[in-house]
């Protein structure tokens, strides 16, 4: 991957990784630019201090909190070339690239103005499994189960998600016509006799198995005597308009309850939290806990079990009085419940005024400073994005409400 960023100095530099041997090089110049300044000061910030943030690196898979600054150097290591006779081992150089601190800073260390990247295909054909999970306990070890069959997708959406749906089916039905609406409304039987037969569940999780259809049903008969072994009830999708509701469900029953409930607007406040996934038996039902204590915060659940990443998204009353206590008291018991199970306050979504003064609750005071340097090094005079990453305050969260 290789970028253009505007730096502070206002002049656009292209940026694409470097191997440490070319990067101690070039910085053994007399004549250097603001990059090449900004590069080595950063190069000797991390080599510094390696072992705290090695140390503090949170052992989840997805983590958007602070600066990433754990794959700006990569270790050296060693490829097998191939040859006519037998492949031979060469040690490879690390790479030296900023383009891995600039993703996830939210503006805060320059303006992108051009980004060169790789993309993967999509797969053409596809199916769901969709898995009504009554039991969280069972969560782990399926979520490990439903991995060997290599998903596209692992998703998942909460009971009151599932209501929601339900509640608002008719919404769904616009602008589909008549024959798209029966047709739309018909696609549901399965779904609503397991319902009936089994009750709702905890979970729903759509896993999304890609193949020709031969190779699609073999996982998933494979999967389904797994499912049946726990009393694990499923079905797979059996077209791609089948497949398209689920995600219909998913994507938009949020927007649904948020128009259909009168007076409450989106509070995405504690919206990305992530622990590993064998936490998620004891993490999912504590974070419930926490949030029933707190019923003018109505919310629904959503995720991806495949890594444990969950997102809460409130709906609030703005003009309510308790409002900024409880984003406070909630914010604090939410993320210290996830720095219990060592993981993330935010996966995906990134820290801005709302996370950014929680982070030394996560990281601690040292890394904030490695953090605060990080800043300063990119934009001494604070221009790009301030309040981000650094320099956040709780009274920020409730002045800007």
């Amino acid at each position: 991957m290789s970028s253009k960023i505007v730096l502070a100095d206002g002049e656009e530099y292209f940026v694409r990784p470097q191997m440490i041997t070319d990067f101690k090089r070039i910085n053994t110049d007399k004549t250097k630019s603001f990059l090449d300044k900004v590069s080595n000061e950063i190069y000797k910030l991390i080599t510094d201090n390696l072992q705290l943030i090695t140390k503090s690196r949170p052992k989840v898979s997805k983590n958007s909190a602070g600066y990433y600054i754990w794959n700006v150097i990569s270790e050296p290591r060693e490829e097998i070339i191939p040859s006519e006779v037998e492949g031979f081992k060469k040690r490879v150089e690390g790479y030296f690239d900023l383009n891995k601190l600039f993703v996830g800073s939210q503006g805060t260390l320059g303006i992108v103005t051009e980004i060169t990247f790789r993309l993967v295909p999509i797969p053409e054909n596809t199916r769901l499994a969709v898995i009504f999970l009554d039991d969280l306990n069972k969560i782990s070890n399926l979520v490990n189960e439903i991995l060997k069959y290599k998903p596209e997708s692992l998703e998942a959406y909460d009971d009151k998600t599932l209501k929601i749906a339900m509640k608002f089916f008719t919404s769904f039905l616009k602008g589909k016509g008549i024959w798209g609406s029966l047709k739309f409304a018909w696609s549901f039987w399965p779904d609503l006799f397991l319902l009936i037969r089994y009750g709702f569940p905890k979970l729903v999780l759509l896993t999304e198995l890609s193949g020709d259809e031969k190779e699609i049903k073999i996982k998933y008969n494979n999967l389904a005597k797994y499912l049946k072994s726990l009393n694990i009830n499923s079905r797979l999708s059996t077209s791609k308009y089948d497949t398209e509701k689920y995600w219909e469900i998913r994507h938009e029953s949020f927007n649904l309850l948020r128009k259909h409930v009168k007076g409450k607007k989106t509070a995405p406040f504690i919206d990305d939290v992530i622990v590993r996934p064998e936490f998620l038996p004891e993490f999912l039902p504590e974070l419930e806990e926490i949030l029933s204590k707190y019923p003018e915060l109505e919310h629904t659940i959503a995720g991806h079990p495949g890594d444990g990443n969950f997102h809460i998204i409130p709906l609030v009353d703005i003009s309510d009085p308790r409002l900024k206590k409880d984003v406070l008291e909630v914010s604090e018991k939410v993320y210290d419940l996830v720095l219990k199970y060592g993981g993330s306050i935010t996966a995906e979504h990134n820290d801005g005024i709302i996370r950014t003064p929680y982070l030394e609750k996560m990281y601690g005071p040292k890394m904030i400073e490695i953090f605060k340097k990080i800043k300063n090094i990119f934009d001494p005079q604070n221009i790009f994005n301030p309040g981000k990453k650094v320099g956040g305050t709780r009274e920020d969260i409730a002045k800007y409400l």
